[in-house]
């Protein structure tokens, strides 16, 4: 029960099985993806293998189109291979792990499990991705054998970009099979784990449910609209933005009232059963075939007119519209950045949204901390739970704690909620709060403080950072002491553009990293890694004609990224989220990248109208060339023509993996498919390549395309224009861009210098700022505050 796992299979191809299928693909598993023969085949098609497997072959195909995608790169799909239940069944001996994803009824469930107990090798494990089914009943009639290596494996959907996995155990599962399942879950995938219990839905659906239903009766007896609710309970309470009922369009009506009736069929003695019945009104939603996403219209839907919402008691269409007062409450709650601080502005409003929301979440906390014990024995689990499997900014006892422990207390008291024992103890106790500073977290089972797990790898800046102040600090950037020898950088700008106070402490830390640390990391926090470069002095200068401005400042950014790439130190880039622009090119100064899984990164310069300034088509042209063997004939027009097009087409790569199939990070660079754990992996790299005996590159000249490139580009350019797929502002930007990357026209006499290069890349992104279309691109994204990068 030690051995990894290297080869699954999975039963079901649907959206689950399917997507399981993908993700355990993009972490390198081969997965043999098989669902049932389909029904209805003529005789013909029963000897035709391909027919026979047609509905894994489609679930794969699904979820090779699906948005957003699956896959983190469509090659990865060649990790699956597609059969059916009769004629494949016998290969699933050859895996490792087997997941059942089938139709959520208990008999086929039974009838699966009595075949993979015969073909299952006795080191192999089973598990059920079923979202609520007791484990006990779909294990009646199997061996003890097959008993003690089952479990759930529940995971949340979509299955590549939700982190909650949770693991429940059933009465006989084997401890070891639990320990090897859960390395898998977080070493393997990057997931977090949460330890259920047997119970109806688990942890994640029992406790979101609820929620969802809460909201959802309240409506009714409060007379508020959908869209008053999905205001209340969305950002302003620190929920996503899809918050109650465009949650229910997404997940799919029918989806959302097969786990509410599962819970008030099971919960027969639940003191709020009658919270999970669902209301009428939906009913006739599901009955009528409006279930949201799925089939354009459920809560909401997209009409001519625009936005429609439906009206629950007419079951008819109207204009979207909501309560005005709740409308301003809610924005003004959302425009605080922190969330505990928000949730509790909320809840203290004294308007309908504050009223409104209090009920809510007394409600919901209530009824939680009931569940302690049941469904779940640590409040951590329940909070890990909601965030990563729903979305919530903070689990319920984190919650709690932003309302303020005691006083939330007090007022359900007056309002006269029930609360189990365990919370009135733990008040009567003297706490304050369920999560301290120093790290423990009050155990409502035990009556006391314990210390909370952590796994060492999941560190924050703030928990790795040494020292109470930075070593560099200016407005726009800090630089920390991230210990074992590594210096840290951080932006501290809006969304972490670059602007001259960042991009001047990218100098300063390479600077003192070379003098009093081994290695540099450039790790930000936030949303977004860094969406480019502010752009607003750019705009401003060019307003002024200042072209020597803008010439300074383009060296500037050029000469930090040099700094970095020829830094005596290694220097290593965290990246994830949003990686655009002047973002990118920082990665590109570096001598490695440990991304996110999660990354989205382009060199988007072009939509404003410029190309980059950063030394992008440099670094862009390192990447292409550098892993070509001396002596290899090159066409470097061929490369130089694949660099254009990433540039000039604006094409932003939609993971990590994809960013190194189109040459924005290097085939070594490393992926962190847990967030959490980016920070402890970029600074292993970086310590790594310390140990390793580091030493710079050697700065390289390139023989490329020149004047016969540019005019077979320029060639390319004008068929764009002729056949109306480019503006002829297009067109000036694509010519600029072709004249860097072939070198100029005699970039093919001779070996071109990276000094000319940048020098062609300022002197195009100058000429470019004084074009009147790329002013007005620029003046349109401030003006419309988009976020400003280059």
């Amino acid at each position: 029960m030690t051995k990894p796992i290297r080869r699954a299979g999975v039963i079901g191809a649907g959206v689950m099985g399917s997507g399981i299928a993908a993700h355990f693909a993009n972490a390198g598993i081969e997965v043999l993806l098989l669902d049932i023969v389909p029904p209805n085949l003529t005789d013909a098609e029963r000897k035709d293998p391909a027919a026979r497997s047609r509905f894994a072959a489609g679930g794969l195909e699904k979820a090779l189109k699906a948005r957003p995608a699956a896959f983190f790169h469509p090659s990865h799909a060649r990790l699956v291979r597609t059969g059916n239940t009769e004629d494949h069944f016998a290969e699933l001996a050859q895996c490792d792990l087997v997941i059942e994803a089938i139709i959520e009824k208990m008999e086929p469930k039974r009838a699966l499990f009595a075949r993979l107990e015969q073909v299952m090798r006795k080191d192999a494990i089973a598990a059920s991705n079923t979202s609520g089914l007791r484990i006990e009943e779909m294990m009646q009639g199997r061996s003890e054998d097959f008993r003690k290596r089952f479990l759930v494996m529940h995971f949340f959907n979509p299955v590549r970009y939700m982190k909650l996995l949770e693991l429940v155990a059933g009465p006989d599962t084997d401890p070891a099979v639990v320990a090897r399942v859960r390395k898998f879950g977080e070493d393997v995938l990057g997931k977090g784990i949460v330890f259920g219990k047997d119970t109806p839905n688990f942890v994640g659906n029992r406790i979101g449910t609820h929620a969802m239903l809460t909201a959802i009766h309240l409506m009714i007896e409060e007379g508020l609209a959908p869209e008053d609710v999905d205001a209340i309970t969305g950002v302003a309470m620190a929920h996503p933005k899809s918050a109650s009922f465009r949650t229910g369009d997404i997940v799919g009506l029918d989806t959302f009232a097969h786990v509410a009736d599962n819970c008030y069929t099971a919960l027969e003695r639940d003191e709020d059963r009658e919270v999970f019945k669902v209301p009428a009104y939906i009913r006739s939603m599901v009955e009528a075939k409006l279930l949201g996403d799925k089939t354009k219209g459920g809560f909401y839907r997209k009409a001519k007119e625009g936005l429609e919402t439906l009206d629950p008691g007419k079951l008819q269409y109207r204009p979207h519209g909501g309560d005005e007062a709740i409308k301003k409450a809610t924005k003004s709650c959302e425009k605080i950045e922190d969330p505990a601080a928000r949730v509790k502005k909320l809840a203290n409003d004294p308007g309908k949204a504050g009223q409104f929301a209090w009920k809510v979440l007394s409600r919901s906390l209530a009824y939680t901390a009931r569940r302690v014990g049941e469904i779940a024995d640590s409040i951590v689990a329940i909070d890990d739970a909601m965030r990563w499997g729903y979305n919530w900014e903070l689990g319920p006892f984190q919650t709690w704690d932003a309302l303020g422990f005691a006083e939330t207390v007090e007022r359900m008291q007056k309002d006269g909620i029930k609360l189990p024992e365990s919370i009135l103890r733990m008040k009567q106790s003297g706490a304050t709060s369920f999560y301290r500073q120093d790290g423990a977290v009050f155990d409502l089972l035990k009556g006391e403080y314990v210390a909370r797990e952590v796994d060492p790898r999941n560190v924050t800046l703030a928990g790795a950072r040494r020292g109470v102040k930075p070593v560099l600090a200016n407005d726009g950037a800090e630089a920390w002491d991230l210990g074992d020898g590594v210096l840290g950088v951080t932006f501290k700008t809006k969304a972490n553009s670059l602007d001259p106070d960042s991009i001047g402490m990218l100098s300063l830390a390479a600077e003192k990293a070379e003098q009093d640390f081994r290695a540099l990391v450039v790790f930000n926090q936030g949303e977004h890694f860094c969406v480019g470069a502010n752009l607003f002095l750019v705009v401003m200068a060019a307003g002024n004609k200042d072209w020597e401005a803008i010439r300074k400042m383009v060296k500037g950014y050029q000469d930090a990224t040099q700094r970095l790439k020829y830094a005596s130190v290694p220097v290593v880039a965290a990246p994830y989220g949003m990686t655009l622009g002047g973002g990118l090119e920082l990665c590109f100064a570096c001598d490695a990248v440990q991304a996110a899984a999660e990354t989205y990164a382009g060199l988007v310069e072009v939509g404003v109208g410029l190309i980059p300034g950063g030394a992008g088509t440099l670094n862009m042209l390192w990447r292409a060339f550098e892993g070509i063997p001396e002596g290899v004939p090159v066409n470097s027009y061929d490369l130089v023509t694949q660099v254009f097009k990433n540039i000039a087409l604006a094409k932003v790569a939609t993971s990590a993996d994809e960013a190194k199939a189109l040459g924005f990070f290097r085939k070594t660079d490393g992926v962190s498919f847990d967030r959490a754990r980016q920070l402890h992996e970029a600074k292993a790299r970086a310590v790594g390549l310390a140990e390793a005996g580091y030493h710079a590159p050697v700065p390289r000249a390139y023989k490329l395309p020149g004047e016969s490139g540019i005019a077979t580009l320029q060639m390319m350019i004008d068929t764009l224009v002729a056949g109306g797929h480019a503006s002829e502002h297009d067109a000036k930007i694509a010519r600029k861009l072709a004249e860097v990357l072939c070198g100029g026209a005699g970039g093919a006499a001779r070996e071109v210098t990276e000094e000319e290069i940048l020098e062609l890349e300022r002197e195009a992104f100058v000429s470019l700022c004084g074009e009147p279309k790329s002013a007005e691109r620029m003046q349109y994204m401030l003006m419309n505050n988009k976020p400003l990068r280059n």
